[in-house]
C-alpha cells in the first residue's frame, strides 16, 4: 500500500528541524540587540509580515530603538533602522559585513545566487565587481554612455509622446534597451521584445522569491530540503518554474553575443569584450553571469524610479511647473536637455534627488550575512546573523527629514541659514562592499528620465466621465518596490514642446 504523508507528518519534520537547530546552535556570548519578544523554539516567526515589511520593521525601531533584534526558529535577524548603525556596521565593518544569507527559495532553488545580488562575498564576487567597474564603475567610465543614455531616453519620451497611455511598457523597454546594448550590443525590438520581456518577468519573480516573508523556506533555509511531494512544498515547484525563467534570461543574450561575434557582425559590448581570446569554460560563465548581473539589477530598478518621477508629478503639479521654468530659463525650449546641463540645473537634479528618497526602490536593499560574531553597542551578534538595512525607515527619519512623507524637492535646495537634507544616494545604493556597482548607470539613466520628462510634456491626474482619479501611492511589496497601477494624462506642455517632439519623431523616422 502506498503511503501518504499528512499535513501531521509535515508538523512533525519542522518541529524536529527546529530541535536539531536549537542542537547545534552554540550559546550565546551575550545579549542581542532588544525586539519584540519570541515564543520558546520558533522565536518570532508569527511576528514576521508577509509584505510591506519595512513598514512593519520601522514601527519596531520607534519602539524598541534604531536597531532591533528578532529570531526565526533560532536563526537571528539584526536590523538597522538608521543610517548612522548601517555605517558603522555594513561599512566600517564591511569585511565581517558583506557577505549574502542563503535565501533559500530565491538563492539556492531559483538560482539567483548566481548573480552579483545574492553571490557570497569571496573571490568571484570581486571579480565581478572588478568586471562591471571598469564599465561604469566611475563617472568618467560612464561618460563613454552618456550617449547611448540621452538616445534611448529621447526615445522614450517620443514614444511616450505616440502612445502616452503605455507609460510603463516605454520605460520598460527604454530601461532595457540602455543597459542590453551595453551588455550583450543588442538592439531591443520596437514590440514586444522576447529579452526584454524575460528580464521583467524575471525580475518580478526575483522580487517575491527574494523577500523575507515570501516563504517560509527563505526564513529558514533547512525546509528547502523538503521533498516536492511533501505537502506544504510547492515552493519547489513554482522555483522551478522561475528558474527556467532565468536561466533563460541569462542564456540566451549570451548566446546572441556569441553568434554575432562568430558572424564578425558583434556590436562591441561588455560580454563580447570579455570573452576576446582564449577563455576557459569556467571564465565564460561567470562573464555570462556577470554580465546577467548587469542587466537584470539596473533594468527593473530604472524602471521603478522613472515609473516614480511620474507618479510624483502626477501629483505634484507645483513641482513640475517650477522645475519646468528653471529648464526654459537654462536650457530654452527649443531641444531636451542632456547631461551637459545637469550642473546648471539645481532644481531639477533635486526632483530627481526627492524621486529616489520618496519611495525607493529597495526599501530593505538586500540582507547582508555577518561572517564572524561581532560585538556592536554591547550586543552580541553572532557568526550567520542575517542584518537588513531598512532603507526606507533611514529616509523617511524625521530627524533627517523634515515632513519625511511628503514629496519636496526644496528639500535638497541650500539658502539663506539653511543646509540641505541628507543626499539619498548615500543610503539607496547600498552600504559598504555590497553599494551598487551600477550606480553611475542608475544616477544617469534617471536623471535624463526626470529632466526630459520634464521638458516635454505636462504630466496630471486623468479625468474619467468628468471624474478626477487620483493615483494610489500604496507601493508593492518584494525586494524591488514599484509604484501601484495608476492612471495619468500626459501631453506636450505647450506649443513648442509639441513642435520639437514632432521634429524629433521626423529625424528618428529618417534615420
Amino acid at each position: 500500500m502506498a503511503y501518504t504523508p499528512t499535513l501531521l507528518d509535515a508538523a512533525a519534520i519542522l518541529v524536529a528541524v527546529i530541535l536539531l537547530n536549537r542542537l547545534f546552535t552554540k550559546k550565546r556570548q551575550g545579549p542581542l540587540p532588544p525586539g519584540p519578544k519570541g515564543l520558546p523554539l520558533i522565536g518570532n516567526m508569527l511576528d514576521m509580515p508577509s509584505n510591506h515589511e519595512w513598514k512593519t520593521f520601522a514601527q519596531w525601531g520607534e519602539r524598541w530603538g534604531d536597531i532591533v533584534s528578532v529570531t526565526f526558529l533560532g536563526q537571528p535577524y539584526v536590523i538597522l533602522n538608521s543610517a548612522k548603525h548601517a555605517v558603522e556596521l555594513l561599512e566600517k565593518k564591511s569585511s565581517i559585513y558583506s557577505s549574502r544569507p542563503v535565501i533559500a527559495v530565491g538563492g539556492e532553488l531559483v538560482g539567483w545566487n548566481r548573480t552579483l545580488a545574492l553571490l557570497p562575498y569571496g573571490n568571484k564576487f570581486r571579480e565581478y565587481r572588478r568586471l562591471i567597474f571598469q564599465l561604469i564603475g566611475s563617472r568618467k567610465n560612464m561618460e563613454r554612455f552618456m550617449p547611448l543614455v540621452e538616445n534611448k531616453t529621447r526615445d522614450l519620451i517620443t514614444e511616450i509622446y505616440e502612445q502616452p497611455q503605455e507609460l510603463l511598457k516605454h520605460i520598460r523597454k527604454s530601461a532595457g534597451a540602455i543597459i542590453l546594448m551595453m551588455s550583450h550590443g543588442y538592439e531591443v525590438k520596437a514590440e514586444n521584445d522576447p529579452f526584454v520581456e524575460t528580464v521583467d518577468e524575471a525580475m518580478e519573480q526575483f522580487a517575491v522569491c527574494t523577500a523575507p516573508g515570501a516563504f517560509l523556506a527563505n526564513i529558514f533555509p533547512l525546509l528547502a530540503h523538503i521533498p516536492a511531494w511533501f505537502p506544504g512544498a510547492g515552493f519547489r515547484k513554482i522555483a522551478a518554474e522561475w528558474r527556467r525563467t532565468l536561466d533563460e534570461m541569462c542564456d540566451k543574450p549570451h548566446e546572441f553575443v556569441k553568434q554575432r561575434m562568430a558572424a564578425g557582425t558583434d556590436i562591441p559590448n561588455f560580454t563580447s569584450t570579455n570573452l576576446e581570446g582564449d577563455i576557459t569554460p569556467e571564465r565564460e560563465e561567470l562573464v555570462k553571469n556577470a554580465a546577467s548581473s548587469l542587466y537584470a539589477g539596473g533594468a527593473d530598478t530604472t524602471v521603478s524610479a522613472i515609473n516614480t518621477f511620474f507618479l510624483a508629478m502626477t501629483l505634484h503639479p507645483e513641482v513640475q511647473e517650477k522645475a519646468q521654468a528653471e529648464i526654459d530659463a537654462v536650457v530654452g525650449t527649443d531641444r531636451l536637455p542632456t547631461a551637459e546641463d545637469r550642473d546648471n540645473l539645481p532644481y531639477v537634479h533635486a526632483v530627481f534627488l526627492e524621486v529616489l528618497r520618496w519611495n525607493n526602490v529597495a526599501p530593505l536593499a538586500i540582507p547582508h550575512r555577518v561572517i564572524e560574531d561581532d560585538v556592536y553597542n554591547g550586543y552580541y551578534i553572532p557568526k550567520d546573523t542575517i542584518v537588513i538595512a531598512n532603507v526606507w525607515r533611514m529616509l523617511h527619519d524625521p530627524e533627517t527629514y523634515a515632513d519625511p512623507m511628503t514629496f519636496n524637492p526644496e528639500r535638497f535646495m541650500a539658502g539663506p541659514g539653511k543646509q540641505p537634507e541628507a543626499d539619498p544616494r548615500g543610503m539607496v545604493f547600498g552600504f559598504g562592499r555590497r553599494i551598487c556597482p551600477g550606480l553611475q548607470l542608475a544616477d544617469a539613466s534617471v536623471f535624463m528620465a526626470v529632466a526630459m520628462g520634464l521638458a516635454a510634456f505636462k504630466i496630471s491626474k486623468a479625468v474619467e466621465n468628468g471624474k478626477v482619479i487620483e493615483p494610489s501611492t500604496e507601493y508593492t511589496s518584494g525586494t524591488v518596490s514599484h509604484p501601484p497601477p495608476y492612471k495619468c494624462e500626459i501631453k506636450p506642455r505647450n506649443a513648442k514642446a509639441e513642435a520639437m517632439l514632432k521634429s524629433l519623431l521626423e529625424h528618428g523616422k529618417s534615420d
